[in-house]
């Protein structure tokens, strides 16, 4: 198996149709170790059946707007394993408010809420962590096409998506000399929940299986798949980077 033992913590799992489920299920699935955060009582009782069904070896509570409880997960991390080989980052909110109507009318406060967990959370994430990273660690985020393209009603998902790439790129120059691997997956859209806040979702689904060019919709264990490659040794030679599990739908110029 590709990460036999390998210590892996997923940020951000919600349900077992989210992205980070994909993930969790496709690293278990190749030997790695696992632990889950949660934010408040309400997604605790989510989490912690969700964890026992993949084995998972504890849970915790972070709330990545708060420095205080992301400087205790790290402490709670080096307490039960002691380093950390795996970093799974499957994190973002904006208000549904600013996921509707035109982006202009995005509020301040909307605006300031969406970039702190969708993307200051992973800097946030890696300074921490940095003491706890082995040997070729491997951080590992979410993206989407939005970043780089008008996608109707993701609006300031967008801006906060395209500030986390610009992130892994300057993460994998920072944390490059430790042998540490920053790279972020860009996946077409699925149906999570985090998804159904933005109002076109059923035409994007029908756009991309009708002119990507696989002619179909990713699943979240294609971008497990994608994450364990990410995560083994098969790619200690890429970092900064962004891929693509979108069907090739990134490349289409017109239908």
């Amino acid at each position: 198996m590709l990460l036999e033992g390998k210590k892996a913590l997923i940020m951000g799992l919600a349900n077992n149709r989210s992205i980070a489920w994909g993930i969790a299920s496709s690293l278990k699935a190749h030997g790695a170790r696992l632990a889950f955060n949660y934010v408040g009582d309400a997604i605790k009782k989510r989490v912690e059946p969700l964890s026992a069904e993949l084995g998972g070896e504890f849970t915790f509570q972070c709330d990545v707007t708060d420095d205080a409880q992301i400087a205790n997960a790290a402490a709670l991390v080096k307490e039960h394993w002691g380093g950390l080989d795996i970093l799974v980052h499957s994190l973002a909110f904006a208000n549904r408010e600013d996921l509707v109507g035109r982006f202009i009318d995005t509020s301040r406060e909307g605006f300031r809420l969406a970039l702190d967990i969708s993307a200051y959370s992973l800097t946030g994430l890696c300074r921490a962590f940095e003491p706890l990273f082995t040997e070729n660690a491997s951080v590992i985020s979410m993206t989407y096409l939005g970043s780089t393209r008008i996608i109707p009603g993701y609006n300031v998902m967008g801006v906060a998506k395209a500030a986390l790439e610009a992130s892994v790129r300057y993460l994998a120059y920072d944390l490059g000399p430790k042998g540490v691997r920053v790279n972020a997956i860009s996946a077409g859209p699925i149906k999570t929940l985090a998804a159904s806040a933005v109002s076109s979702l059923k035409d994007i689904f029908t756009h991309v299986e009708a002119n990507s060019p696989l002619r179909r919709n990713v699943s979240t264990m294609d971008v497990g798949g994608t994450a364990v490659f990410l995560a083994s040794e098969l790619s200690r030679g890429v970092t900064g980077a962004t891929i693509y599990v979108d069907s090739g739908f990134n490349q289409i110029g017109a239908a």
